[in-house]
């Protein structure tokens, strides 16, 4: 067989059993969840930023990122709903490298799913505990969700996995906000084929058992510009984008119609200073026109403590090891500008 079973992992029982969400922090989480569907339906003009690092690669660091965002929260959640980047697993272009912590407690050290999963569980529940802020997750792994189901508040599927039928029915059994990502082709059509499929409800296989999902009503568009087929990065966050999806949705008669922005990727070309402006382009464009401020719900920043990135084992506290961000000072500002420009 081509199969090498490592190890039985631990089932989600068990890992629930030994990383318990109390009640008090069960009751943050529906508060968060309900702040971020409110959003979705029209019924909060509160604006989402989706903002931290490109992969939560150490908890501390992490923890100390997101009590920032907390202590900033606390001048901008009137008009901002800030949901933090807690991202631990890492899709990647070819397949290869560093994947988060889940399958990689160490990133330099062996991989190992076990305690993986744990670190993983850990962390989340401790940002909810030191911050009170919920946070957004990218599901690399369909059977994964069970172990985070009750611990963060936003998902994503990401311009990799988006046209997989078996992340698109999962995603239907979500009781949380779901971001599709357009793939790496930038095929909007198939990106909101992506949000159909998981606004339905479906039976399928899942963790050896059938399983049937009533739909996920807040599954929706997340744009990320796309790679062409000479290789080039291609934004895709301008008005006339924001419009032609607009008519798309139309189109396909989606509920809760809703686009967030990624400003980093290939809208960035990972220069993740761009995000900066792009950021502000995009509030342009919204404040400009009713049926794109309805439309645009929100974006997502990559930042950490310190700016850039570094090679793995180089050690800088608070420094990307995945694709460069954004630094601090720099996304408080940006926040604060957010704020004012909503």
């Amino acid at each position: 067989m081509s199969f090498e079973y490592i190890q039985k992992l631990p089932t989600v029982d068990e890992i629930k059993e030994t990383f318990p969400l109390t009640d008090k922090l069960a009751g943050i989480k529906n508060r968060r969840d309900k702040m971020i569907t409110d959003v979705l339906k029209g019924k909060s003009d509160k604006f989402l930023v989706i903002v931290g690092p490109c992969s939560a690669d150490n908890e501390d660091a992490v923890v100390d990122y997101v009590t920032r965002l907390g202590n900033l929260n606390e001048k901008i959640k009137d008009k901002i709903v800030l949901i933090p980047r807690v991202y631990t697993d890492k899709p990647r272009t070819t397949g290869v490298g560093y994947k988060g912590i889940t399958s990689q407690p160490d990133p330099a050290g062996k991989v190992d799913f076990r305690v993986g999963l744990m670190m993983m569980r850990h962390m989340l529940i401790r940002v909810i505990k030191e911050t009170g802020l919920t946070a957004a997750n990218e599901m690399l792994y369909p059977e994964y969700w069970g172990y985070v189901s009750d611990v963060v508040s936003y998902m994503t599927i990401g311009a990799r996995s988006v046209e997989d039928q078996e992340h698109r029915i999962t995603a239907s059994g979500f009781d949380i906000p779901t971001g599709m990502k357009n793939p790496i082709s930038g095929a909007l059509n198939a990106m909101l084929n992506s949000v159909y499929a998981a606004q339905q409800p479906h039976s399928f296989i899942y963790r050896g058992y059938e399983v049937k999902t009533n739909g996920n009503k807040f599954a929706h568009c997340v744009l990320r510009g796309f790679t062409n087929t000479s290789g080039q990065a291609i934004s895709n966050y301008h008005y006339e984008n924001l419009r032609e999806l607009l008519s798309l949705y139309n189109t396909h008669k989606l509920q809760n119609p809703a686009v967030i922005i990624d400003a980093n990727h290939d809208n960035s070309n990972k220069q993740f200073k761009e995000q900066i402006r792009i950021v502000k382009d995009v509030l342009h464009s919204r404040n400009d026109d009713n049926e794109i401020h309805r439309l645009v719900k929100g974006v997502m920043i990559e930042s950490y403590i310190e700016e850039g990135s570094q090679r793995i084992g180089e050690g800088i506290y608070g420094k990307s090891i995945t694709d460069p961000c954004l630094g601090w000072k720099d996304t408080e500002r940006l926040i604060l500008d957010i704020a004012d420009a909503v």
